[in-house]
């Protein structure tokens, strides 16, 4: 019997929002662009290039390839997280080659922070953090909706309020 490492059976696994792969896709393919912009500016500066030419073309090969790789990659990462509330603790996971599951329990959540930039907002997700007295044990999920990130908010701080170990 194969046992996962990184899942519990307590509580409901939760996905991220599918929107978090298209905004990271899409920053994937700004980085690409510049970086084929970058390649046509030196082969204006530098048109006699001569043997030297053909490492003109290296920014734009490597533009290339970042964004393919990074809508390759976006989709298979966002689906690689998760959350789930247990009747203690709050879990965690992330990650396709390193993968981690961080395990925090309500009463030692210290705070609960929100951020979403003007992409992520325009996208209509955030990123919910964790903080806990030990910086290991700090948890964040990429790509919550809006909606569901005010929810937790709220409903980890209760938690975190009812459960407290008096820290």
């Amino acid at each position: 019997m194969r046992h996962d490492l990184f899942t519990s059976t307590e509580g409901h696994w939760a996905p991220v929002s599918p929107r978090l792969a298209t905004v990271r896709g899409l920053i994937g393919t700004a980085t690409g662009v510049v970086l084929v912009l970058a390649s046509l500016v030196l082969w204006l500066v530098f048109p006699d290039a001569g043997a030297w030419a053909v490492l003109l073309w290296a920014p734009a090969v490597i533009g290339v390839l970042l964004t393919a790789w990074v809508w390759w990659w976006a989709p298979r990462n966002r689906r690689s997280w998760g959350y789930a509330e247990a009747e203690d603790d709050f879990l965690v996971r992330g990650g396709i080659m390193f993968r981690r599951l961080v395990v925090v329990p309500y009463g030692r959540m210290q705070f609960v922070d929100v951020e979403s930039g003007p992409l992520a907002r325009s996208f209509g997700f955030g990123t919910v953090t964790l903080h806990t007295a030990s910086t290991a044990t700090a948890a964040a999920i990429p790509g919550v909706p809006l909606d569901e990130a005010a929810r937790l908010r709220d409903r980890l701080t209760d938690l975190g309020e009812s459960h407290g170990a008096g820290v």
